[in-house]
Order: C-alpha cells, then structure tokens, then sequence
C-alpha cells in the first residue's frame, strides 16, 4: 500500500496541479460536517440503507413495470471530469479507460437496463439486457458487434432458462452476451468501490463473454458457474476454437465470501493452438462499516505472433486491495491499490487506446482515493485522487503521474 501514501504527499504535484490538489483536499475536509448539517429529516437515507417507513404511499412504478408485469427498467447516467499534468500530447492520460481524456468534460454513460427475472423455484425464463450510450461505451465493445469507435454498446444481452431442483435455488442456463466471471470491479463504475477501474480490470479480466453459461447455488455456502464462450470479448469468434471459464463461490458466512475463477482458451486471431490461461481469486470480508477485498490473479498465453516477443510464452500476475468506510449513509471513502507484473509486455501492449508504448515487460501499479457523497436522493458525486507509476518513463517521459477527477452520476 506504498502507492497509497503516496498520493497524500502535496510535494509530488506539479505545480499547475497546485489548485485542482487543493480543491479536491478542501472538499474532503468540508464534506463531512456539510453532510452531517444535511442528514435531517429533508435527506432521507439511500434505499439501501434503512427500512422503508410504512406511512408513504409507494413510488410511483415506471411505465413498462405498468404495461408489462414483471418486467424492471433501471439504469443510470454518468458524466466526470479528469486532469493530469502529464497526459501524452496534452490528450490521452496514459493507462487509463474510461478517464482516460485530459481536461475533458466527458459524457461518459446512459445506460438503459430492462429486466424480466426468472423464478428459480420453477420452469421459468427472463431475460436481461443493457444497453449503453457515451463515451465509456467504446472502449469495451466486443468484436464483431459495434464498428469501432461507436458511442454505443451492449454489454448484457442473454436470456435465462431456469430449472427447479430440490435445494430451491434452480439450474439457470444463460445464453448470449453474459458479463466476465472475473474481478470485483465491474462495467458500470457506479458499482464500483471507486471511480476509475483498476489495472486488473483494464489489464488482466475480459470484459464479456458470448456463449452459454450454467450456474447454480448448492446451498447457502456454495455456488458453481461454468461457462462456454467464442473468447474474450468476442461477439463474433476470431478462431474456430472456444473458451471455457468457471467459478466456485464459498460463503462461510454472512460477512465472508471467496470467488476462484479459471479460464482456459484460444484468444488470438486465426490461432487455435496458443492458449491463455490462468486462475484468479478474489477475497471479501464485511468488517462493521467497512469492507475489504483482496483480489490476486496469474495468467499465461503460448507463444504466438500476436505477443511483443513471440518465441517464448508470456507471464502476468496482479494483485489489489480495496477498503471502504461509511461514514455516514451520506458519505463513504473507498481506498485502492494495485499491482500488476506483466513481464512480457502480453497484456499492457495490446491495446493502443490506453497509452502504454510498446513493451517487451513493465511493473505498474496504482493508489487511489475517492469519495463516495450521497446527499442528494439518487444521485452520488464522486471526487477522485489518484496515483500510478510505471517501471516505463509513459508518463510524459517521466515514470509516474497523479491524476484528479470529479465524477457525477444518477440512478434511478
């Protein structure tokens, strides 16, 4: 957690970083005691977070919830703002996804989520689609699906077909596009412990998968996902070969939880014979108003001509840590840090859109703090600071960077 203490230290900021520094520390000290001052009655706690009163009338249900029973619209939308003093061409912040534009105000999400849940206590069927509009929506498109560069995406489309079994829980086969198995850290950011997604999911986690998944929960201590997919973010397959991922979730308890996670697969174009694989685990432990996780992952590809030295076989491996505390109902801090070794250059090369030059291997990680504020009803506003550092001179011809960014988003 180096990384992290690092980002506290004023004297590591450019100084034209002097004053969007200072903001954002101001806010963290203020934040507080305004919020407290807006808790009141007039500030009712997130849904979440406290028992509905009985007293008044429900909401209201949305239109489709009204003309179609069952079914369930939800979304959100998302708009941020992030700085860096040493973007690459004043324009690209290096390593970086969905922030990954300097001084821009971005017009980073709509997403449009429409549910029909299955009952797993019967034959029964749903289905569950999203679909999402900005500028987030192009850098996680599966090939064969969008032209690239189009501000719109699918990332959920599949439809679930429910068997009963004995233990209450169901059989659920899905088929379509279906979310990666892997990480804690998900598409939509507004799920997320922080704003910015980490460098294992940027790096070391697919996005989606397209192909047929059958999961079930055993009892309340094991469940079982197992999953046959075209590859990695693949609508359309790049080889005549498929992919397999699986995962098994131990709950001990009510406050414990761990995710295993195995892939197996041809992920490169026109190849069938290099295969990636790798294991991933990812703990989770719920400590009073707080919560930690601690995500590690390895991975390895067979020699191929799409790798930045394609004689030997490439190696990662990654680790990361989030805390979060509430405060508050109105206010969280969630802290990250992450580690990624991609020795070979395997998975920080492949893509050009995130800034990181062409390598045959780099060190990389990160430090992160964002604050979670909640005072206004289904809205949370997000103040960021952030840390990386490289063992590559990619930032700017310079080793490390710091980056400030203020996100906003809305649920409903």
């Amino acid at each position: 957690m180096n990384l992290i203490s690092a980002i506290v230290r004023p004297e590591r900021l450019p100084q034209v970083m002097a004053a969007p520094f200072a903001a954002l520390i101001g806010v963290c000290l203020i934040a507080p005691g305004t919020l407290r001052a807006q808790s009141g009655a007039s500030s009712p706690p997130p849904a979440d977070s406290a028992t509905r009163k009985a007293d008044p009338p429900p909401p209201p249900v949305n239109h489709l919830e009204t003309s179609l029973a069952g079914f369930k619209l939800t979304g959100y939308a998302a708009g941020s703002y992030s700085y860096s003093g040493r973007s690459d061409g004043g324009t690209t912040i290096v390593g970086r996804l969905y922030d990954r534009l300097q001084n821009r105000f971005m017009l980073n999400a709509l997403a449009v989520v429409l549910d029909k849940p299955y009952d797993p206590a019967r034959f029964s069927a749903g289905f569950h689609t999203e679909v999402l509009v900005g500028q987030d929506a192009t850098v996680i498109q599966s090939n064969g699906f969008f032209s690239p560069g189009t501000p719109a995406d699918v990332p959920h489309l599949y439809v679930t077909l429910n068997v009963p079994t004995a233990s209450g829980n169901g059989l659920q086969f899905k088929v379509g596009r279906i979310p990666t198995l892997m990480g804690l850290e998900v598409i939509e950011t507004v799920a997320n412990p922080n704003w910015s997604e980490g460098n294992q999911f940027v790096y070391v986690e697919n996005f989606t998968g397209t192909g047929l998944s059958a999961e079930t929960k055993f009892n309340n201590y094991v469940d079982l996902q197992v999953r046959v997919i075209n590859g990695w973010d693949q609508v359309s397959d790049n080889n005549s070969h498929k992919s397999f991922m699986g995962r098994v979730g131990l709950y001990p308890n009510a406050l414990t939880s761990l995710g295993i996670v195995g892939y197996w697969g041809a992920e490169e174009t026109g190849n069938n014979s290099a295969n990636r694989y790798g294991v991933e685990g990812l703990l989770w432990r719920k400590l009073g108003n707080a919560a930690v996780w601690v995500q590690g992952d390895y991975g390895t590809e067979q020699a191929n001509a799409a790798l930045p030295d394609p004689t030997q076989d490439a190696k990662w491996w990654a680790l990361g840590g989030w805390v979060t505390y509430d405060f508050s109902p109105t206010l969280g801090l969630a802290l990250r840090g992450d580690y990624v070794n991609d020795e070979n250059g395997a998975r920080s090369s492949f893509n050009g859109l995130v800034g990181f030059p062409a390598n045959t291997g780099q060190k990389f990680g990160s430090g992160t703090a964002t604050l979670n504020i909640k005072a206004w009803p289904s809205a949370v506003v997000r103040p960021e600071l952030r840390y990386d550092r490289s063992t590559l001179t990619a930032f700017d011809g310079k080793k490390d960077q710091i980056t400030v960014a203020l996100a906003v988003a809305y649920l409903y």
